[in-house]
């Protein structure tokens, strides 16, 4: 049985004559966390909205599990098993967290004809054991997330991803905004998930980050995958090479 869990082959997307993203081959084994850099414009998000349907691909192959996917949109790369904590974060800021954690995925007590009845209890208590998972702490969680800092919503956003993500994680920029103490709380979730043996996507322009977190680093510049580099044997001056252009031009063979 083989290990990968996310394949791309010459994943491809245009937006009219600008080529976004060029013959992308990518591969991430189970239980590898893995970082996509690259300067403003690289491909990295456009690479992310294919993989996970957002966005129809131009052409290309995706393979989740050795099966040939086709997402219709991310509710259904959701049910697939692939949870995605976008820059936005898709949080409703008048729910609170248990809602926000459910939310399109609400427990129903019972249904009334078009009526249904939430079962708020399982989802308050499901919310708690998500939270102690991944051990963020939120004193309130009937607190709406309005009134939340933002590495308090950042950490709802990665407690539900990691609550129902069954296979994959793909997180972009999660600390971008964040300050130091915040940023920590998410690199130490992002460690934990680690440990549980989360395959994870980690997309960041964060290098200190980057080195910290993952096991390798996929260089994106000009739409195109210039560079797949393992941690333990490139360093900071070398991804940025990669970056500007200084290294690399030729797609890199993959294992």
């Amino acid at each position: 049985m083989t290990d990968i869990v996310l394949e791309t082959r010459g994943l491809t997307k245009h937006y009219g004559g600008v080529h976004a993203l060029e013959d992308a081959n990518f591969i991430l084994r189970a239980g590898e966390h893995v970082a996509v850099v690259g300067d403003n414009g690289a491909g990295k998000s456009t690479f992310v909205r294919q993989v996970t349907g957002v966005e129809q691909r131009t052409s290309g192959q995706v393979f989740f599990h050795g099966q040939e996917v086709n997402f219709a949109g991310p509710i259904e790369a959701r049910d697939h098993g692939i949870e995605t904590v976008f820059q936005n974060l898709a949080l409703a800021d008048d729910l609170d967290v248990p809602s926000n954690l459910f939310l399109g995925r609400e427990l129903v007590r019972f249904r009334l004809g078009p009526f249904s009845i939430l079962d708020h209890k399982t989802m308050r208590a499901r919310t708690q054991e998500a939270l102690v998972k991944t051990a963020v702490k939120i004193p309130n969680l009937t607190s709406t997330i309005r009134n939340m800092s933002g590495g308090q919503r950042q950490c709802v956003a990665i407690a539900r991803a990691a609550h129902f993500a069954s296979k994959l994680i793909i997180m972009d920029e999660p600390t971008a905004a964040l300050g130091v103490q915040e940023t920590a709380q998410v690199e130490n979730i992002i460690r934990g998930l680690k440990e549980q043996g989360v395959p994870m996507i980690l997309i960041s322009h964060n290098l200190r980050q980057v080195f910290d977190l993952v096991d390798r680093i996929i260089v994106f510049r000009r739409g195109r995958i210039v560079a797949s580099l393992n941690r333990h044997e490139t360093d900071g001056n070398d991804v940025v090479a990669y970056i500007t252009g200084v290294k690399g031009g030729e797609t890199p063979a993959f294992a």
